[in-house]
């Protein structure tokens, strides 16, 4: 019984994977694996150093932090910010906001401020942005290797909520290109008519993520999920260079006898893979009958970074591209058991070639499925179900080791021994990846 019940212990971590639900039910965000606790300083000359990666970081209303990192001269930096206040949490729509924004050594900044910010009415929600180092013929300032500095702010009103926030920062890199830089599209190049979403008549079942590290993977269709009043759920959806997301996300009628109008009741946003928002104000109103909040996107192109537009300026990458459904607090009323939402997804265009980078490009600039360590979408559920699966898979093997150990220790019986070694069994690479690597706590 003993050898039963340490197996049961070594199974359970890879079958406990669902992120844990906050108070009202609502999952909250989880954390990039492998995310690093990283302390900003006030002054930059204490300031950590923010290597590749994921951290987590806290800040209260008012506050400012630097972060160091040490830059190449040929390479391209994003650093997103995801601001993760508390479901629950007091917000003012605009005047709420988290900022980000690069400078180098001697104080001089680099591109533009990236803002997250809200849009709902008061109803908190996970918000994204960056800010970046570029590297190019039509950038005048930061184009040296060295030190530099990434400076994070959070502003808000003294009428928002004084809760301290969860802030997870990022540090990625886009390769240099072999070669020129493609030409921007020339305007007007493509069509910025919005075409019906799909209409299928198969629909298909998913459950969204708390955040951009579980977001579900999806194609194109249409998917059912659920969402709680004050709840955000994420998707992924693959975009190759030359193509462009067509989306809608819709809300039923209500069935309750009295519905109050809601200004701002479902939000649909859409970001880039460095996590940069292409669209922020994709909120519309509810009043008890059906609702959609849309999004057509400029098609993917390299050059799309120098437009001035910042929905075009964000399809600049391939990639996986991000989808937001934020459904506010504010429809309970409407929806009080929640909220059957429907999501269709549809791509436009033909993919092309993309520019030519001098190493592989990762998460910034290359299609998903070329890189081994990232597969097309699924649509089943994201991280979640493949974490599921790699734990389904987990105890089959120790049900096999137990049934090995069971087998030799009768036969050890028959020798007047016992075995006291457990065999252990050999798991598949990536499966001894997903037990050994810990599960991350879920940001405060």
């Amino acid at each position: 019984m003993r050898g039963l019940a340490a197996l049961a212990a070594l199974a359970l971590p890879a079958l406990t994977s669902a992120p844990s639900a906050a108070a009202d039910g609502a999952p909250r965000y989880r954390t990039a694996a492998g995310s690093k606790p990283v302390k900003g300083a006030e002054s930059a000359a204490e300031a950590p150093r923010l290597d590749r990666g994921q951290h987590v970081d806290t800040f209260r209303r008012g506050e400012t932090k630097y972060y160091a990192v040490a830059l190449d001269g040929t390479s391209n930096a994003y650093f997103p910010v995801v601001a993760v206040p508390r479901p629950g949490t007091k917000v003012e729509d605009y005047t709420d906001r988290l900022t980000v924004k690069v400078e180098d050594s001697g104080g001089t900044t680099c591109g533009s401020d990236g803002t997250a910010q809200f849009h709902s009415g008061g109803t908190a929600y996970p918000v994204a942005d960056y800010a970046a180092r570029l590297i190019g013929p039509g950038v005048a300032n930061c184009q040296h290797a060295g030190p530099y500095y990434v400076v994070v702010s959070r502003e808000g009103p003294l009428t928002s909520g004084p809760e301290p926030w969860a802030v997870e920062i990022g540090h990625l890199t886009e390769p240099a290109l072999q070669g020129a830089a493609p030409s921007p599209s020339a305007p007007g190049g493509w069509s910025s008519a919005t075409p019906a979403p799909p209409t299928d008549a198969t629909t298909h079942q998913v459950l969204g993520g708390s955040g951009f590290n579980d977001a579900a993977a999806v194609r194109r269709g249409v998917w059912r999920d659920r969402l709680a009043p004050g709840e955000t759920r994420f998707y992924r959806v693959p975009v190759d260079w030359g193509q462009r997301l067509n989306l809608s996300a819709e809300l039923p009628n209500s069935t309750t006898p009295t519905t109050a109008f809601v200004p701002s009741a479902l939000g649909l946003t859409v970001y880039n893979p460095a996590r940069g928002a292409v669209s922020q104000d994709g909120f519309v109103a509810y009043d008890g009958k059906p609702a959609a909040a849309r999004a057509f996107t400029a098609p993917v192109a390299y050059g799309n970074r120098a437009a001035p537009e910042r929905a075009v300026a964000g399809m600049r990458f391939a990639g996986w591209y991000y989808v937001a459904v934020t459904l506010s607090a504010r429809t309970a009323a409407a929806f009080p058991q929640g909220a059957a939402l429907t999501l269709r997804v549809d791509l436009r265009g033909t993919p092309q070639a993309g520019p030519g980078y001098v190493s592989p490009a990762g998460d910034l600039g290359s299609p998903p499925g070329d890189d081994g360590t990232r597969g097309p979408a699924q649509g089943t559920g994201g991280p979640r179900t493949a974490v599921a699966y790699a734990g389904i898979g987990v105890g089959v093997l120790l049900l096999a080791g137990l049934g090995a150990w069971t087998v030799l220790a009768r036969r050890a019986a028959a020798r007047g021994t016992v075995p006291t070694v457990l065999p252990r069994p050999e798991l598949p690479t990536d499966q001894q990846t997903t037990r050994a690597s810990p599960r991350r706590p879920a940001a405060p």
